[in-house]
């Protein structure tokens, strides 16, 4: 494999990122901080070097093949995560692990954090913070549909090299759909810091907090996250939000351009929000009986806890893990639920259980017919082998890698919880996990770095689907 190519248009995604920094660094200009100039040097220092990487590299117009996008994909999220890491070092005195979980968690929208008292932090890191997880929520996308298409690459192949889904292989073939779902991605988000800014927050505040609510990400301002806010406008609003990062941005660039019948009678769309409103509604009845709550009150905390959790979002408004014994099991099982394909969400995707599913009643169907033949269907596709091993072969190994992440955080002198959930909200790309140490309420600031380098392979697998990491890992990938 020739990886000239792939070094070359990762310098060149370099040089773009890296150009972002000027963004929190004009900014701390503006308001006076003496750390403004940290971003100009963190800039400038990996513009150089991707310049230099672009020059040593440049050649002939060439196309990239499957493999080198492959490649390109794992390498782009571990060098930009490295990049974005210099101005926590800079300007926080961050150690390079510390610095490098805090953005790995960032771009892949995973949103635990090793920083605290964010409201005595320097604005212009928490402007990057957001903007590590604004990015990561569209998978580059940005950068990729700036840089791609004159390296006759589209730009969403990369997009869906980061995902297994085979649901993806159904998105309209079209020149201009990476543009698209920029466009809709770029307006959700100004519709979502409007509304924040309607509900109270500071221009600095709604603008923050709709870069990670529309990604998915669930980085805040402040330690206590959302529950710095009292204001239930605020909460709905993150609430709405988080629900449309969760689904798929195809489906809301064909609705933009007309065909809105195609969003709504999406069979993945209409699982994932039925069983949203089953959840909320559930739950709400249950705290308004067991807590004396009205109802909604109860409708409002479960409907954006539930949501921050199920998306993957990780916004803490409450802990609560401590509710009761019901609602944390609920909790801790919605953790693996996930959004929709082809959107900013993580974890294991709605569109999964619903295939698992009708395999089961395949399978019974099956049972009770042996000599009978049925054909399912999901979406108008025909369910067919190659998606059946697909499903299979992505829980086995997600799964497995749950169970490999808990027993090296066990390893290192963890709690069983924390190493769990630890595990889970890494692979799930959730954020806060359980426990006194990483709960709700809690932080990773005091887990080994070990255990944050273990922690931020775990987000990587989890944002790339897995099989997009492994495939690597095989001779075969290596060979003609």
């Amino acid at each position: 494999m020739h990886l000239k190519p792939i070094v070359y248009v990762i310098s060149l995604f370099t040089m773009a990122f890296s150009l972002l920094m000027a963004v929190p660094g004009l900014y701390d200009l503006s308001i006076g901080s003496p750390n403004a100039m940290s971003f100009f040097q963190a800039a400038i220092g990996a513009i150089l070097i991707g310049g230099i990487c672009v020059l040593k590299t440049r050649s002939a117009p060439f196309r990239l093949d499957p493999r080198q996008i492959f490649v390109l994909t794992n390498l782009s999220w571990v060098t930009l995560s490295s990049v974005g890491a210099i101005p926590f070092m800079l300007i926080e005195d961050m150690s390079f692990t510390d610095a490098f979980f805090e953005t790995m968690s960032g771009v892949t929208t995973t949103g635990s954090t090793v920083m605290t008292g964010l409201e005595h932090l320097d604005k212009g890191v928490l402007l990057w913070r957001s903007l590590l997880q604004w990015l990561g929520g569209i998978g580059f996308i940005v950068m990729a549909v700036a840089i791609l298409p004159f390296l006759k690459v589209g730009g969403m192949r990369l997009f869906q090299s980061e995902s297994s889904d085979w649901s993806d292989k159904c998105m309209p073939r079209s020149g201009n759909i990476a543009q698209g779902v920029v466009a809709t991605y770029l307006i959700l988000s100004l519709l979502c810091t409007i509304g924040y800014k309607l509900g109270g927050m500071t221009y600095f505040e709604a603008i923050n907090h709709a870069m990670t609510t529309l990604s998915t990400g669930g980085y805040s301002t402040s330690d206590s996250s959302m529950g710095h806010f009292t204001n239930y406008w605020i909460y709905w609003n993150g609430t709405i939000f988080m629900l449309l990062g969760s689904l798929p941005f195809v489906l809301f660039v064909k609705a933009f351009r007309g065909y809105v019948d195609d969003l709504f009678k999406d069979s993945q769309i209409q699982a994932f929000l039925g069983f949203m409103v089953i959840v909320w509604v559930t739950l709400a009845m249950w705290l308004s009986l067991t807590k004396d709550w009205d109802f909604f009150r109860s409708l409002t905390l479960v409907a954006f806890n539930t949501t921050s959790v199920v998306t993957t979002t990780g916004y803490a408004l409450t802990d609560y893990s401590l509710w009761s014994g019901l609602t944390t099991t609920v909790f801790f099982f919605l953790m693996f639920v996930g959004g929709c394909s082809g959107s900013t969400a993580g974890g294991i995707k709605i569109f999964r259980f619903q295939i698992g599913f009708k395999l089961l009643l395949m399978q019974l169907k099956q049972a009770a017919h042996p000599r009978a033949f049925f054909v399912h269907r999901y979406n108008g596709q025909e369910i067919t082998s190659d998606i059946l091993r697909s499903l299979v072969g992505f829980s086995f190994f997600y799964g497995l890698l749950i169970a490999l992440i808990t027993i090296l955080l066990s390893a290192m002198g963890l709690d069983m919880m924390t190493s769990m959930s630890g595990a889970i909200t890494a692979v799930s790309n959730v954020g806060p996990g359980f426990g006194d140490l990483i709960g709700p309420a809690g932080n990773f600031i005091n887990l080994p770095d070990a255990a944050k380098w273990v922690l931020s392979f775990g987000m990587l697998m989890g944002r790339l689907e897995i099989i997009t990491v492994l495939v690597l890992m095989t001779p075969s990938f290596w060979r003609n």
